[in-house]
Order: structure tokens, then sequence, then C-alpha cells
């Protein structure tokens, strides 16, 4: 017995060695330079020299600075853009390629529209922005097709105007994040038993009803890792801004990753970047444990 114990006891160590190179990774990459980061929150620096320490001045800053706001309020719309909208949209195009269109059509076809949606997710963003830059610009195909169907008066500087930019940017993201949302619920309804939809089928379920009764309540697991995953990255979208509106016109597309990269970069404040780049983090954190406590809370009640 002792000797099975001790067996155990060394099988787990050298387990755990196998962990030491992702540790490493993980202190090196990532809890050095945000510790870094802290630490540069608390001066004022231009990116050469010495870091002068100003307590907690670029905080106190933070607060009164309606740009910082004003990003916030925007990121508060990308979520619905990233979050509430493609989750909504993916679980009816996963629920009809799964339940409607495989068997109607057969499972190629099911195939070919979800690599379709899909396909947003895997082109570079440069790729993407420009191509909507393209689609969006004055002269851009959907101006030249409201004048040539007659709608002149609908036809809009989209990217370029205040009023319409972030509604722009907003249609974009959607695009790129239905495909993320459809393929993670299409695996999800691979794995539920087909008997369920067969015994609502012969109870005289509809589409909707099965949707709304057996798809959503089923695939719950893979709704809170879609919604966590998207909200996350809605709370740190940078790369459509940037590539699209650099967070024009007027400030109308800012978010606090492209104030932060703006202000490292261009006025040189690294320590007022660094604040703003904290404050991101420690909200991305708090809301990533809020939901990981709700969905334990969850599981346990099931």
């Amino acid at each position: 017995m002792a000797i099975s114990s001790q067996r155990s006891i060394d099988g787990s160590r050298s387990y755990s060695l196998y962990l030491v190179p992702g540790v490493i990774g993980f202190i090196l990459i990532v809890l050095i330079p945000q510790l870094a980061n802290i630490g540069l929150s608390f001066t004022a620096w231009k990116g050469v020299g010495t870091p002068r320490p100003v307590g907690l001045q670029n905080y106190h800053r933070l607060l009164a600075d309606d740009q910082f706001w004003g990003s916030m309020y925007h990121t508060l719309l990308f979520i619905v853009s990233m979050t509430v909208i493609p989750v909504c949209i993916g679980l009816v195009l996963a629920a009809l390629l799964f339940d409607y269109v495989r068997d109607q059509f057969g499972e190629w076809v099911s195939s070919f529209f979800r690599a379709g949606f899909y396909l947003p997710q895997i082109l570079p963003v440069t790729v993407a922005g420009v191509l909507w830059g393209w689609i969006l610009n004055p002269v851009g195909v959907i101006n030249i097709t409201l004048k040539a169907i007659g709608l002149d008066n609908l036809a809009q500087n989209w990217i370029g105007d205040a009023t319409y930019a972030l509604a722009a940017v907003s249609l974009v993201i959607v695009w790129i994040q239905v495909g993320y949302c459809l393929v993670v619920f299409m695996a999800g309804l691979s794995r539920i038993d087909p008997s369920l939809y067969e015994a609502a089928d012969l109870d005289g379920a509809n589409w909707w009803s099965r949707l709304v009764t057996l798809t959503i309540p089923l695939l719950a697991p893979e709704i809170f890792v879609v919604v966590l995953t998207t909200l996350i990255a809605a709370l740190k979208v940078f790369a459509p801004i940037f590539v699209i509106t650099a967070g024009g016109p007027d400030n109308s597309t800012l978010v606090p990753s492209y104030l932060t990269y703006y202000h490292f970069f261009t006025t040189q404040r690294v320590g007022y970047a660094a604040a703003i780049a904290v404050v991101q983090t420690t909200l991305t954190i708090a809301l990533a444990v809020i939901f990981l406590r709700f969905q334990s809370r969850q599981e346990s009640k099931g």
C-alpha cells in the first residue's frame, strides 16, 4: 500500500513537470509585463529616459477624461455587436443548418454554409478592413447600389461621418463574429441526442418550438463559453477600429484599446496609457470572474 502511494506521488510530480514550460511562458509573457505596466501607470514617462513617479495622478486624470468615458460608452455598444447580436444570429443559423438544411439538402450543403459563415474569422483583419473600407466609402459598393436603384438620398459617407461610423463598424464586427458563434453552436448540437428531436417531432413541435425548448437549454454550456469569450473580445477590441476608422471621425469609434495605443505612440504619455490599460484589464478580469462564478452556481443548482 505504501509503495503504491509512493508511486502515485512520484507520478503526480512527473506530470507536474509538463506544466513548467507553460508556467514559465505565463510569467515571462503575461505576468511580468502586466506588473511592469502597473508600475508605469504610477509614473510620467515619454518612452525614453527615467520614468518620474507621479502617484495616482494618471488615474485622477483618467476619471476626468471625456475621451476615456466616451471610449467606455462605445465599448458597451460594441458588446452588443460582438456578443448579443452574433450570439442570437448564430443560434438561429446553427439550428437552421443542423435541424433543417442538413435534413432537407444533405450534410455537404450544411457544411458549405457553415464554412462560408466562418470565413470572416480566418480572414486577416487588415484584408477585411480594406474590403469593408472599399464597400463603405462614399464611392463604394453600398452607395453605388443605392444610387443605381434610385435611392440617392440614402447614400452616406458611412465611415467618414460621425453619425454613421459607429454603426458601420458594428456591422463589420457582427459579420466577423457570427461565424465563430455558429461553429461553436453547431459543434454543441452534434452532441445532443437525436432522439430528443425525434420525440419533439412526434409531439408536433415546430422548428421554433424545438429551438426554444430543446436547442437553447441544451446548448447552455456552449452559449456561456461564446458569451464569455466574445465579451472579453469586445472589451479589448482594437484591430477593426485601427484598420477601418482609427478611432474617428471625431472620436466616434474610439475604444480604450485604441486610446491606449494613441497615447503610447502619438502623445508619448506612456504612464497615462498604462493607466488606461490597467483599468481595462481590471474590468475584463472582474467580468470574467463574475461570469465564471455565475456559471458554477448554475451548474451546482443543476
